[in-house]
């Protein structure tokens, strides 16, 4: 196989989190191996802000990845401890030699070279296929990494389904 980072990138805030979510459940259900971590957005009461958790594949555990910064901040929510706790949980699961690894998104601290980063890098030399999500201010900064590995996937179930059918192919 060679090196394959896919990505999906959606207008809507939280969509491809639901997507990458959604589409990890349907392969564990198929009996596939993963290895990643998937996000669930939950709204906060009286808050236009929400809570972010990830859980690692395939089973767990769950992290709270954002921090209540209060509801007039404007700064980064996440927290750096709480994420770097899942790259390694992740990074473990690695080690199982599985089928796909999904991130939720290669976002602001991926861009600076930390988060999940070395841990794509660290799949792709073992040719473990990378599925994850990108936002439009990340872009560059994926695109600079991840040069012509990079594939960009329709965010749509059926689309992500093709591209991983696809994959496995011509891995066969």
């Amino acid at each position: 196989m060679t090196m394959v980072i896919g990505f999906v990138r959606t207008p809507d805030r939280g969509l491809a989190d639901q997507l990458l979510h959604t589409f990890a459940d349907r392969l564990l259900a198929d009996g596939l191996k993963l290895a990643g971590v998937v996000q669930t957005n939950s709204e906060r009461p009286c808050s236009h802000l929400c809570d972010m958790d990830v859980r690692v594949l395939p089973d767990g555990p769950v992290f709270r990845i954002s921090q209540v910064l209060g509801e007039e901040s404007r700064g980064c929510r996440l927290d750096p401890a709480a994420l770097e706790e899942a790259v390694v949980r992740v990074e473990a699961g690695l080690e199982l030699s599985p089928d796909l690894l999904i991130l939720n998104k290669f976002g602001r601290h991926e861009a600076e070279g930390k988060g999940f980063r070395p841990l794509i890098a660290e799949a792709l030399a073992r040719d473990i296929p990378v599925l994850l999500g990108v936002n439009g201010l990340n872009l560059e900064a994926f695109e600079a990494f991840a040069g012509d590995y990079a594939e960009e996937v329709a965010a749509d179930a059926a689309s992500l389904a093709t591209w991983f059918d696809q994959l496995q192919r011509r891995a066969a």
